[in-house]
């Protein structure tokens, strides 16, 4: 094949792919189910692996533990083997395929402590004061209302609860710390902790004390 044959299919792939990016993350889509293959890659496991991410956010046995947006089970799975039977992990996702999938490898591995909810952040599916720890992986971008989805897992967790948020480049939602830190302050979270990365970080939030602000219908950023 001729080079410029070569380099100009090249470039139309990388702008396909570019503008394939943008318009993903101006419509705030969840990562469709095909992608899944694509999303359990070593490059994501090398900066944000399921136990690293567990470790950051201090899993242990007996714990009941949310994993908001949890596709095929890539952390969620290895949670449940950390709260061990006495503890219980809630994935929720938006997404019918991805709880299929999840639930395939979950009866693969005979874990009995999984339970799933098909909801989107924010519609208000999630118990009041049950959990212990939260976390939301590469996700946070993916939810059209992020204030209404922050506050309803602050209701989620017990007292003093932690919520894990970790963002992972070149992720097309990526939210940078700045903006993630005044969304969660203003929703009623206080930063305990930040694990800083190249390309990724892990911000720990705890639910603070006393009410949240009451929702402002045009703060949806």
């Amino acid at each position: 094949m001729d080079t410029g044959v070569i380099l100009w299919t090249a470039a139309a792939l990388l702008a396909l792919v570019v503008a394939i990016g943008l318009a993903w993350r101006c419509a705030a889509l969840p990562c469709p189910s095909w992608l899944i293959p694509l999303l359990e890659n070593p490059y994501f496991e090398a900066v944000a692996g399921a136990e690293r991410l567990l470790g950051r956010a201090g899993i242990g046995p007996g714990m009941q533990v949310l994993d908001a947006g949890c596709g095929p089970g890539r952390l969620t799975l290895p949670a449940a083997d950390r709260v061990g039977p006495a503890g219980a992990v809630v994935a929720l996702d938006i997404q019918p395929r991805m709880l299929a999938e999840l639930e395939r490898r979950r009866k693969r591995l005979g874990a009995g402590n999984v339970e799933t909810i098909q909801a989107g952040l924010g519609e208000g599916r999630l118990p009041s004061a049950r959990f212990d720890r939260a976390f939301l992986v590469a996700v946070l971008g993916e939810v059209p209302d992020r204030p209404a989805a922050l506050r309803e897992i602050r209701r989620s967790l017990k007292p003093g609860g932690i919520l894990s948020i970790t963002e992972v480049l070149p992720d097309p939602h990526y939210q940078r710390l700045s903006k993630l830190r005044s969304l969660a302050g203003r929703v009623g979270f206080r930063e305990v902790g930040v694990f800083r990365g190249l390309l990724a970080y892990t911000a720990n939030f705890e639910r603070a004390d006393g009410p949240a602000e009451p929702p402002d219908p045009n703060l949806r950023s």
